[in-house]
């Protein structure tokens, strides 16, 4: 499933082939989320041919809320539902759920949580989010945890923890006494939680690994943390995942996150910054950081980047691109976010390159540099 293929001289950081039903995946990768079967505003078609998405998100819960497991399965999954060909992972929907803290309970049982829609009542637990999963037909399919916020105090995290892994053990055993829906494989991984505490990480590092899945995530960070916390966690955990399997960092981040977490050992990447803040007009560029909407760039008739991580960022200028952002057309919204996950796609893709030539500390360093400049 699997196979590390090359490694960084100086650091951690590696490449990869991550093979699934749908496809082979270059690994460290970035995926586009998709929560309920679209990446916001974008084609299929620009998610293949433009962006060159090799694998994108799905979103358990959203999904299980609507539009339905009952017509997932009559569509035949979520490729067929969508017309996507290409990987997909999705989240079992943890995070959603205990992001609604008024209109849910959790027991050793599962999560009791008010649907956002219409308040109807419902039930998570780490058998039916298996069950949900299956019938989506996600490529990859994650477990159900609690995901702590920061701050939490020692005590929360460590009874917290204690759920996750019961219910990892439940999920686990789910998983392997039930078969694929749709005739492919189908692969679980566990997520690695503890808040900013060492020991707890590393238990929790030990029990996922102890799992012996096809990959492990980590989760819990990315929520309000100091950057240089995550980097310690993600030093603490990667020490004791297994480094033949892919590691998946849930939620992150900014590019400058990402090249720090690939110099550290992580593979795998997603995170709403590259849509969401594009539509709100932030781009990222080879020259920087930029929000279209300042007054600066209303007689910019240079492309958006020149050196043109897509064909839109060639295609348009800023000052085209500016109007529509603050005259709210949904066209500037969508090459905003072409433009963006393409950026996040090339810098991945470098990142892969850098590795292999044995040059990626050196280029990180320098990117770290231009990635934190606004223009």
């Amino acid at each position: 499933m699997f196979a590390v293929q090359s490694k960084d001289k100086e650091t951690r950081a590696r490449t990869g082939m991550l093979k699934t039903a749908h496809g082979d995946i270059p690994t460290p990768i970035f995926m586009p989320v998709g929560t309920a079967g679209t990446v916001k505003g974008i084609l299929q078609k620009d998610l293949e041919d433009d962006i060159d998405a090799k694998i994108i998100l799905g979103n358990t819960y959203h999904l299980y809320l609507r539009p339905g497991t009952e017509i997932l399965r009559a569509a035949g999954g979520l490729h067929r539902f969508m017309n996507w060909n290409r990987p997909i992972l999705t989240d079992s929907g943890g995070y959603q759920v205990f992001s609604l803290t008024e209109n849910r309970k959790l027991t050793s049982e599962g999560a009791i949580f008010k649907s956002h829609i219409d308040g109807s009542k419902h039930t998570f637990t780490p058998e039916n989010t298996i069950d949900i999963q299956r019938i989506i037909g996600a490529d990859i399919m994650m477990v159900l945890d609690e995901c702590t916020p920061f701050p939490c105090d020692y005590r929360y995290a460590k009874k917290s923890m204690g759920l996750t892994h019961q219910w990892l053990d439940r999920a686990v055993t789910r998983f392997k006494e039930t078969s694929p829906i749709w005739d492919y494989e189908q692969f679980l991984f566990p997520i690695v939680q503890g808040s900013t505490f060492d020991d707890l990480r590393k238990i929790s590092a030990e029990k996922a690994a102890s799992a012996s899945m096809a990959g492990n995530a980590i989760g819990g960070l990315s929520v309000g943390e100091p950057a240089e916390e995550m980097y310690r966690i993600i030093d603490i955990v990667n020490d004791i995942l297994p480094e033949d399997k892919p590691r998946y960092l849930m939620g992150v981040g900014t590019p400058v996150n990402i090249l720090e977490a690939i110099e550290r050992g992580i593979d795998m990447f997603d995170c709403v910054m590259p849509t969401r803040n594009g539509r709100n007009g932030m781009l990222f560029t080879s020259q920087g950081v930029i929000n279209i909407k300042n007054k600066k760039w209303t007689d910019d008739f240079d492309p958006i980047d020149p050196e043109g991580p897509s064909a839109v960022s060639l295609y348009y200028s800023k000052a085209y691109l500016r109007h529509l952002v603050i005259s709210g057309e949904i066209l500037g919204a969508q090459i905003a976010s072409i433009h963006n996950l393409s950026y996040y796609m090339r810098l991945v893709a470098e990142a892969r390159k850098k590795i292999e030539e044995g040059t990626f500390k050196k280029w990180k360093d320098q990117m770290i540099k231009r990635l934190s400049e606004r223009i």
